[in-house]
């Protein structure tokens, strides 16, 4: 596989709010502001992966099959300000597989990231979060602030290296035959002293 010519598709998920939209414009940007409206359906971006974004709302659920298809990691991101936002992703991860479908759910490459860490509101501790994310197979957790550009770097950075992994690894196992056949080859006895 040419990795310069692969498009890596990564989802964005979580209640509206969360800063869905603020993390990948100040990732893909590096610009931050505050004048974001709800993405209205779904919205990416690129920079070495496809970046989708959509509003936490409901009645954007009808798109799911079509915007989960081809995921190559799954992003589920809370308001550490807000315990609703965080209670959420147990929704988001569930829909997230029932939609996507991965051949491996168990190993799928989920992050999570605890949004908005620049406020001085938190309900969502950290400890809480991260055993959340040990619960389910033990995630990698990050807290962000968009706005301040804190980790947010780190943080994708990390999402695109388990693309990456996920990608390797599916091609060196791809190339592993279920049974291995060893031929068999006979032997000539050696005659003589020899």
């Amino acid at each position: 596989m040419n990795f310069d010519q692969k498009l890596f598709k990564v989802i964005l998920l979580g209640d509206a709010g969360v800063g869905k939209t603020s993390l990948m414009n100040t990732y893909v940007n590096q610009t931050f502001s505050e004048q974001y409206k709800a993405t209205i359906g779904a919205d990416f971006l690129t920079k070495e992966l496809k970046i989708w974004d959509t509003a936490g709302q409901e009645r954007f659920q009808s798109l799911s099959v079509a915007f989960y298809r081809g995921a190559d990691c799954c992003v589920l991101i809370y308001d550490v300000n807000d315990l609703k936002t965080f209670e959420s992703l147990e929704v988001w991860r569930d829909e997230f597989l029932v939609q996507a479908g991965p051949e491996e759910p168990d190993s799928f490459p989920f992050v999570v990231i605890g949004n908005k860490i620049d406020l001085n509101q938190r309900t969502v501790a950290r400890q809480r979060a991260e055993a959340w994310c040990h619960e389910k197979g033990g995630l990698e957790h990050f807290e962000t602030s968009a706005k301040e550009s804190i980790n947010v770097d780190k943080a994708f950075n990390a999402i695109a290296k388990k693309v990456l992994k996920k990608e390797l690894d599916s091609e060196m196992f791809g190339q592993i035959p279920d049974d291995v056949i060893v031929p068999k080859t006979e032997t000539k006895k050696k005659t003589g002293c020899c």
